[in-house]
């Protein structure tokens, strides 16, 4: 005899989850991977959350099974990790026109979730 079943919904599940990746993004507990900077800079982040917003980086990510792997980030500069890691926690980020095109195509070599292919046509 089957049992029935009881679908539980939390209405604000989207909400809380960005509130929370925005919220991770200026809290440095639980962070558990560095990126460095083409000048050197480091940035830490969560594994979870970079592997959530790219393939590059969850492929990358699953071959390193370090605790806390350093990732030296080839020809990126300091602004543009920053804009990068902006846009994966926040959703969002401003980009001046004349860094636009370099921006995107970084997303785009990276393969971030809501940017990949938003460079086509921009110059």
């Amino acid at each position: 005899m089957a049992q029935e079943k009881f679908n539980l919904q939390w209405n604000a599940f989207q909400e809380n989850a960005k509130t929370a990746f925005h919220d991770l993004a200026d809290d440095k507990d639980f962070t558990d991977v560095t990126l460095a900077s083409e000048e050197g800079n480091q940035f830490t982040a969560h594994k979870v959350i970079l592997a959530a917003s790219s393939p590059f980086f969850r492929n990358t990510l699953k071959k390193n099974q370090h605790s806390h792997p350093l990732m030296y980030m080839h020809n990126i500069a300091s602004d543009d990790l920053t804009a990068l890691l902006n846009f994966i926690y926040r959703g969002e980020v401003q980009i001046v026109q004349e860094n636009l095109a370099r921006f995107l195509g970084l997303a785009d070599q990276l393969k971030i979730k809501g940017l990949e292919g938003a460079g086509s046509g921009h110059s």
